[in-house]
């Protein structure tokens, strides 16, 4: 079997001297020297062409095989992405099935059960026989939110972080998983666009890096406050876009944390007061 491919051969120069012995064996059956080195030379050819014929015939072959290697590795895949497609389909028409009746769109859930620290919680309660089963809670404004069974049935459980009290890094952790599952529980397409808009609008504003750490929460606060009065506008006459910011609306939101802040100090600043020792 060949091991160097015959087509990068060259021809040796048979009239040299390390061929003599070669040229001699003809120049002995007759053939003069110079006939002999140009004999040499077409037998070198004859056999050349020949190896690459065989060479060439053999990389087809090796070149098929691999091309049916890939197809049919291709054709795995592709059985496998199929698969995972109708097994993905299936576990969504169950959960769809089994709870439409409670996803369905429009309805407000907190940010903190798409944070990682929300969904940690969630897989670590084990009181509930349905881990991923979810249960509607009625809150003091009427919204109704939908939240982690674990979350109700454990009494131990971690309580739940308002939005307004969320950092930004969960913040970041929790938009896109609301979105994928907004998505998932067939939100109307527009909804869906308009709080991507909404969230990135808010990353984009001047306030997302400033050194005031409380103008970085008040588009926070601003974010829990719009979203919670955009849901309880739905199917009302006022309902309106959260596409595009209020910014009379995010510094109100910034004077309230920055009373809130007063308020405090205020507070710690008398009660200081009242353990200091009297002189």
């Amino acid at each position: 079997m060949l091991q160097e491919n015959p087509n990068l051969a060259v021809q040796p120069d048979f009239t040299l001297q390390e061929h003599q012995l070669a040229r001699q064996q003809l120049v002995d059956g007759g053939f003069m020297d110079d006939q002999a080195a140009r004999s040499l030379a077409v037998l070198w050819t004859l056999a050349n062409n020949a190896d690459k014929e065989r060479w060439n015939l053999r990389q087809e072959r090796l070149q098929e095989a691999r091309e049916r290697e890939e197809e049919e590795e291709e054709q795995r895949q592709q059985l496998r992405r199929e698969e995972a497609e109708a097994a993905r389909l299936e576990d969504r028409k169950k959960n769809k099935n089994k709870y439409a009746p409670l996803l369905k769109a429009g309805d407000y859930c907190e940010f903190h059960y798409f944070t990682n620290k929300g969904l940690e919680d969630a897989q670590l309660a084990t009181l509930v026989a349905e881990p991923d089963a979810m249960v509607m809670l009625p809150s003091s404004e009427g919204i109704h939110s939908w939240i982690p069974a674990a979350a109700v049935k454990d009494p131990k459980a971690t309580p739940v972080i308002k939005d307004k009290h969320l950092s930004w890094e969960e913040f970041n952790e929790a938009a896109p998983r609301m979105v994928t599952s907004m998505r998932q529980y067939d939100w109307p397409e527009e909804r869906v666009e308009m709080h991507i808009q909404f969230w990135y609008a808010l990353q984009a504003h001047r306030w997302r890096h400033s050194p005031d750490l409380l103008k970085q929460r008040a588009l926070l606060l601003y974010q829990s406050q719009q979203r919670r009065r955009w849901h309880q506008s739905i199917g009302t006459a006022k309902s309106w876009s959260l596409e595009e910011l209020n910014n009379d609306l995010i510094v109100e939101a910034r004077e309230e944390l920055f009373n809130e802040k007063c308020e405090r100090e205020t507070k710690i600043a008398i009660h200081v007061s009242f353990e200091a020792p009297y002189e």
